[in-house]
């Protein structure tokens, strides 16, 4: 059977989970595009916190959070199939909030019932009054260094007709009687508005209270004390005679990666670079001499290119080529790890039994999240499409970090600057940066023009402002006209983009003049090509790549 039609199996690094060694804030997703804004406030404030769907079952938690928090939802809590939260997280007797869709999911379980949810529909800015209530202390708490007219963000289909029993009234707005709702026993709130986006002036503050006043949360989640406990969960998940090898790529994911693993557990790390054919230009040599020579790392190169092109010939669905790609990485990995094991045996060292990789929250945020605007987007090749009889075990020490957390950490390990701030490349390469059948010439068209672009934004001094750049192959061709001849060439796709998390992103506004020189290089240097546009998509609607 073709290995790009096997199930998947994802075996990760559970054995010892980050959320047993911080005090840990769950946020339950039901489907809101602003779900992954909550987990990266809260971390602002040095509280960990983890994002699960909205089905996440109480008793199947593996840690017990320090308090919870209910995200908004596309969703009408009045469908017929509208989500709803594990009822236990009412017994848990933690800290509540419950966020737009939240504050609703919160009144219908305390009783606010079918006749208390009206259909109100409210977007934009709102001037919100708040109501101090002297008789519940904790009520106020909340709102502690707030002031008492705040502008607050509403986005959402319904709101409260009715007030929950044992409830008060904490907040309001002109079209909103009950804003913001606190029990009047249990530390338990619900507020329409949505307090992680910017729009909410006094957001964070709120978040803020809620996860390290009400919760009691620890603000000890920072880079410096989680390089210490992940270095020694490493070393428990993989023993004292165990060995690793890892999947890099010269980028600051699993060069970071790279790095702990080696400080982890030394010269029982074994690292390993496979060329697939669709890198861009000059990049094995560039990594085998950062990571090998600079960085000390033991590093292989394995020449790949004709597997993964062969498999790829024909292939035109962006998913099918992911799915084809990750295979094909773990079949080579299987392949270098007996390798490995032969000279570790003959060594003395131990067997390998894990694989590296770079995993990100964001990648797992989209592909685990709860059906929505913050559901499954695309697949990732480094948390899906791996072999069902895949022998190593994954080790993912990045799993749990946004891409700001990952460039921190490796500040603090000591990597170069220039490696820190790479712009991302995605794990299948410029296989989903030539939109349609990747062939070789296709690449070759794709990243002769992304080397040009990335040259011009480095020489224009822009490189540091945006996030992520490249350029993409377009399955379209174009009249145009060279040297007095017709043309009927392909189209490059240039994009830039500025974010801080890669969940959200808008596109980098450039210079004209830029551009221009950017455009006049690649039609004139990049044979193929007569034509180039710039992508002004911001995410969402748009993803970052084009597939």
């Amino acid at each position: 059977m073709d290995s790009s039609n096997k199930k998947q199996k994802v075996a990760t690094d559970s054995q010892i989970k980050i959320s047993s060694l911080y005090d840990t804030v769950l946020i339950l997703d039901f489907g809101s595009q602003y779900s992954h804004l909550i987990t990266r406030r809260i971390r602002e404030f040095g509280v960990y916190c983890e994002l699960l769907p909205c089905t996440q079952k109480i008793k199947d938690l593996d840690f017990t959070p320090k308090g919870i928090i209910l995200s908004g939802s596309p969703y009408s809590i009045t469908d017929k199939d509208a989500p709803h939260a594990d009822p236990e997280i009412f017994d848990l007797g933690v800290p509540i909030l419950g966020i737009c869709y939240g504050l609703q999911e919160i009144g219908l379980a305390k009783g606010a019932g079918s006749t208390g949810l009206a259909r109100h529909s409210e977007y934009g800015f709102a001037k919100m009054e708040l109501n101090d209530v002297p008789e519940v202390p904790h009520a106020n708490a909340l709102f502690k260094n707030v002031e008492k007219t705040t502008q607050v963000w509403m986005s959402h289909g319904d709101h409260l007709d009715n007030l929950p029993n044992d409830f008060v009234i904490i907040g309001k707005t002109d079209t909103s009687a009950y804003a913001a709702i606190a029990h009047n026993s249990e530390p338990i709130y619900g507020i329409q508005f949505h307090p992680e986006v910017t729009h909410s002036i006094e957001g964070k503050t709120v978040l803020r209270n809620f996860a390290v006043d009400i919760c009691k949360c620890s603000s000890n989640w920072t880079m410096d004390s989680f390089i210490d406990k992940e270095i020694d969960r490493i070393r428990s998940v993989v023993g004292e005679s165990g060995s690793v090898v890892g999947a890099v790529s010269g980028g600051v994911d699993s060069t970071v990666a790279a790095v702990l693993m080696k400080r982890a557990i030394g010269d029982r790390f074994h690292a390993v670079l496979v060329d697939n054919g669709v890198m861009r230009l000059n990049e094995c040599q560039q990594v085998k001499e950062t990571l090998g020579s600079s960085l000390g790392i033991n590093l292989r190169v394995v020449d790949s290119s004709e597997l993964f092109l062969s498999r790829l010939k024909g292939v035109t669905d962006p998913e099918k080529k992911r799915k084809i790609i990750g295979n094909a990485f773990i079949e080579v990995f299987e392949s270098e790890a007996h390798k490995i094991d032969a000279e570790c045996e003959a060594s003395g060292s131990g067997k390998i039994e894990f694989l590296l990789q770079g995993t990100l929250y964001p990648d797992v945020i989209e592909s685990i999240s709860f059906k929505g605007p913050s559901a499954t987007i695309k697949s990732h090749h480094n948390v899906g499409g791996l072999l069902e009889d895949m022998r190593l075990k994954l080790i993912e020490p990045l799993r749990e970090l946004f891409k700001d957390e990952v460039r921190s950490l490796g500040l603090l390990l000591g990597i170069p600057d220039d490696l820190i701030w790479r712009h991302p490349f995605p794990g299948p390469g410029i296989a989903i940066r030539v939109l349609g059948e990747v062939t070789p010439e296709q690449v070759e068209i794709a990243r002769n023009a992304d080397y040009i672009y990335i040259e011009e934004i480095k020489k224009a001094g822009l490189y540091k402002k945006i996030s992520q750049a490249y350029a993409a192959l377009l399955p379209v061709r174009s009249v145009g006209v060279m040297g007095d001849m017709r043309t009927y060439e392909q189209v490059i796709a240039l994009r830039a983009v500025e974010t801080t998390d890669f969940m959200t992103a808008d596109w980098f506004e450039f210079p004209p003049t830029i551009l221009k020189r950017i455009s006049n290089r690649i039609i004139n240097e990049v044979r193929g090509v007569n034509r180039v546009v710039y992508d002004i998509s911001s995410k969402p609607p748009s993803t970052i790549e084009w597939e």
